[in-house]
């Protein structure tokens, strides 16, 4: 389905339904204790992500992946959020049963809970962590799950995902030999990684999200996870600045039927300048082919995202 977004203010509807539900989500995660029937508010939470997933995959991932890499502001409920997103559609991938997919998804939602200020603390720090943060960081994921389990959630593989997701397999073991939980704890942990290494701290900027897929597919522990997960956004996501073997610069705005050839806007013509109106290259139809994609601290020109975004809908009709 594709979300034609025929005014400004629709674009900001739509994007201010994003930022409630993460701003929902953010005051759940650092409160837990002051939230009545804890479980209900996240399956609604849920429900809500799943509804603006629905309305166009492509915008979603835009504005997620325009959100995880501009800002370290209120890192831990967007990354949150990022990777639950990521989760429910690796969970499409894979053809799980609705109980395993939720107890993913949830799992996603949830599994820093037993850090949410330190990780929001982390991401604006410009100093390693302290001794006493690294103990907490290597604790919270057993402390998260005692947390969830004191707030009322007894859905055990919700729980173990959340316990083992940042758990090692030995990487000779076979998917067959995993048990469900260590199965999906492995799912979380490649989106858990490759949500952490595109988003930004003030220590360092936030990676491609090409260098953050390969990060991920050069580990033989997580290549099966890292090559699903890619089928799902792309090698080039939506949201994700891009460089042109033309030496044009512009932004990923669709999915292709190929991971490596989406939909680019041009937005900076092989001088820098930018380009008004942006131009639309479907990257499947030929070149200029994509050489490489940018951290989002590269591209700095103002960027009219409503606009954008419109032009992409316009080609999926065209193509119908």
């Amino acid at each position: 389905m594709s979300l034609i977004l025929k005014s400004e203010d629709e674009y900001e509807d739509l994007l201010g339904l994003w930022s409630d539900l993460e701003a929902g989500l953010a005051m759940l995660l650092s409160h837990p204790h002051k939230v009545q029937e804890f479980e209900s508010r996240i399956r609604q939470y849920d429900r809500w992500m799943q509804n603006l997933i629905q309305y166009d995959t492509d915008v979603a991932l835009y504005l997620l992946f325009q959100l995880a890499s501009h800002s370290p502001a209120g890192y831990s409920a967007s990354h949150a959020l990022v990777c639950a997103v990521l989760c429910h559609l690796v969970a499409g991938e894979f053809q799980l049963p609705q109980t395993e997919r939720d107890s993913l998804v949830h799992a996603a939602l949830t599994m820093n809970i037993a850090m949410t200020k330190l990780q929001d603390q982390l991401a604006n720090q410009r100093e390693q962590p302290t001794p006493e943060q690294r103990v907490a960081l290597r604790e919270h994921e057993t402390r998260g799950a005692e947390l969830l389990a004191k707030l009322g959630i007894r859905d055990k593989l919700w729980l173990k995902t959340v316990r083992q997701h940042h758990h090692r397999q030995a990487p000779d073991l076979p998917q067959y030999a995993l048990t469900l939980a260590q199965r999906l704890a492995k799912m979380l942990g490649v989106v858990d990684r490759y949500g952490a290494l595109i988003s930004p701290r003030h220590a360092r900027a936030g990676r491609s999200a090409t260098e953050s897929a390969r990060d991920i597919l050069n580990n033989s522990n997580t290549q099966l996870m890292g090559q699903a997960l890619l089928h799902v956004v792309g090698l080039f996501p939506p949201g994700t600045f891009v460089q042109l073997d033309d030496g044009t610069k512009g932004v990923v705005l669709r999915r292709g039927s190929q991971d490596n050839r989406p939909d680019v806007a041009v937005l900076l013509n092989d001088n820098g300048q930018l380009m008004r109106p942006p131009s639309l290259h479907a990257c499947a139809n030929g070149s200029p082919a994509i050489s490489a994609a940018l951290p989002a601290a590269r591209v700095q020109e103002h960027v009219n995202h409503h606009l954008l975004l419109q032009l992409g809908a316009q080609r999926q009709l065209i193509d119908r």
